[in-house]
């Protein structure tokens, strides 16, 4: 173990405290690797902004649900976004609502004042404050002050999960890791780790000094997503609190693996982390890819359609079946899917079969005994 990458503070009350940059680059280099190529691939990928900015609200709406529903917030995923799409209020009466109406202005205040930032901004503890006073304003939380340093014990986990933990836990103790965690994360040797490593280490030591009443795991995700985004790596920051929410088990072990580990090597939840940022790089590739295809595809049907290769009618029931996405269907449900019935109402059965008899040798829809569907592989 290097322990230059050790940084040793001792505090009045709560003994030693490590911020450690050790962890075992060999394992950790294959993930590593994985996640440049996919970051440089999503990154040169072309995707109008109209279709970008949809992408990105999407992303945002679920990484609500995912970061509140870690911390017990009990709505669902389709109540979120009921909540979404109204109006700002001040106060909820409904904590539950609340909490995901302030997260909601927190994403407004990244998506607004963070492109303004330069690369590897430094992460300053107004700053941090700032982002957990809009996280927990409004919520009557026992024991907590919005933007306040918490001077109380707190105990964090279960033994489900690798044990209950108690961070630092006086407010002077707080106050001094807290200066040296700003100074440990912003130092020349921090910055010269790849910003997902330095983004990961940032969430780590933040949960692991819990210096809040509550709030401490949005708060620790929510710096984790600025920093990932000021390195300009696009749609992952949101999408991470998805991954840690559908991998619960494993982000409480991973926090724990680490904590519990003598020679504070944090392996255990890079290894995690990078897991997740594969995943959901991986995923966005996938979307934006499904963007640029069903995009290529209508035009595609217009060229045909101009052709005179399709007609009209065969043309609107391609991009029915291109804009809802149908798994696969019947000659019968031409009639009886509301959709395709809009097509199919007004033709006979002999039309109708002739439509799909020319439309499957052409190669643009697929057949499977009685059963058709779009051929998104035609191009």
């Amino acid at each position: 173990m290097d322990k230059n990458k050790l940084t040793k503070v001792m505090t009045f009350k709560s003994g030693q405290f490590v911020f450690s940059r050790s962890y075992n680059e060999q394992k950790l280099e294959s993930k590593l690797s994985q996640v440049d190529m996919l970051y440089h691939t999503v990154a040169e990928l072309p995707i109008l902004p109209d279709r970008a900015s949809r992408l990105e609200e999407d992303i945002i709406r679920r990484s609500i649900f995912g970061t509140a529903a870690i911390e017990g917030n009990p709505l669902s995923e389709g109540e979120v976004e009921t909540l979404l799409t109204k109006e700002i209020k001040k106060t909820y009466q409904n904590k539950a609502e609340q909490e995901i109406s302030n997260l909601r202005a927190v994403y407004d205040m990244i998506k607004n004042e963070v492109p303004t930032f330069q690369e590897k901004i430094p992460i300053n503890e107004g700053f941090i404050k700032k982002m957990h006073e809009a996280i927990t304003v409004n919520v009557d939380y026992k024991d907590n002050q919005p933007g306040v340093y918490r001077n109380h014990i707190v105990k964090v986990g279960n033994e489900e999960h690798g044990g209950i933990y108690t961070p630092p836990r006086l407010l002077a103790d707080i106050e001094k890791l807290m200066q040296e965690f700003v100074l440990w994360i912003n130092s020349a040797e921090m910055l010269t780790e790849p910003p997902v490593i330095r983004a990961a280490f940032a969430h780590y030591y933040l949960g692991r000094i819990h210096p809040f009443g509550d709030g401490n795991g949005r708060t620790a995700r929510i710096i984790e997503a600025i920093l990932l985004k000021t390195a300009g790596i696009k749609f992952l920051p949101p999408m991470l609190s998805n991954f840690y929410y559908a991998n619960l088990d494993d982000y409480f072990w991973a926090f724990s693996l680490s904590r519990k580990n003598k020679a504070s090597d944090v392996t255990p939840f890079l290894d995690f982390f990078l897991r997740g940022v594969i995943e959901s790089l991986t995923e966005i590739k996938d979307r934006i890819m499904e963007i640029i295809r069903r995009l290529a595809l209508k035009d595609y049907y217009e060229q045909l359609k101009h052709n005179r290769s399709i007609t009209q009618r065969q043309h609107d029931f391609l991009r029915i079946l291109l804009e809802y996405k149908l798994p696969d269907f019947s000659l019968n449900d031409l009639w009886t899917t509301p959709a395709l019935s809009t097509v199919y109402n007004p033709v006979s059965e002999r039309t109708a079969r002739r439509d799909l008899d020319k439309l499957t040798k052409e190669n643009l829809l697929l057949r499977e005994e009685n059963r058709y569907s779009l051929n998104r592989k035609v191009i």
